[in-house]
């Protein structure tokens, strides 16, 4: 079992930037990592995603803001967030996929607002 937390959430104005950090309890060196959002109503959907190759993809939304890395030395992911808008207010959530194994953090809460 592997258990994911997120840290670095937080208010942050329009425009600013955020660093969100996944921290999971054991080597991530064999699994695609993600970082998916739900907002309030609205289904969880994928932010961006690096394999365990490092190739990574992002949904279109986030394309030229959002950078998403790992460190698989320090078993943890990274989605660095910046031109932060108020509709990236959401819940972020890291995720562990390795075939058709799946594992979920807790979830860091964004809110973009002036």
């Amino acid at each position: 079992q592997v258990q994911l937390v997120e840290s670095g959430g937080g208010l942050v104005q329009p425009g600013g930037s955020l660093r969100l950090s996944c921290l999971a309890s054991t080597s991530i060196n064999i699994w695609n990592m993600g970082w998916f959002r739900q907002a309030p109503g609205k289904q969880r959907d994928l932010v961006a995603a690096i394999t365990s190759g490092g190739s990574t993809n992002y949904a279109d939304s986030v394309k030229g803001r959002f950078i998403i890395s790992r460190d698989n030395a320090k078993n943890s992911v990274y989605l660095q967030m910046n031109n932060l808008k108020p509709e990236d207010t959401a819940v972020y959530y890291c995720n562990a996929r390795h075939s058709l194994v799946a594992y979920w953090g807790q979830g860091t809460q964004v809110t973009v607002s002036s």
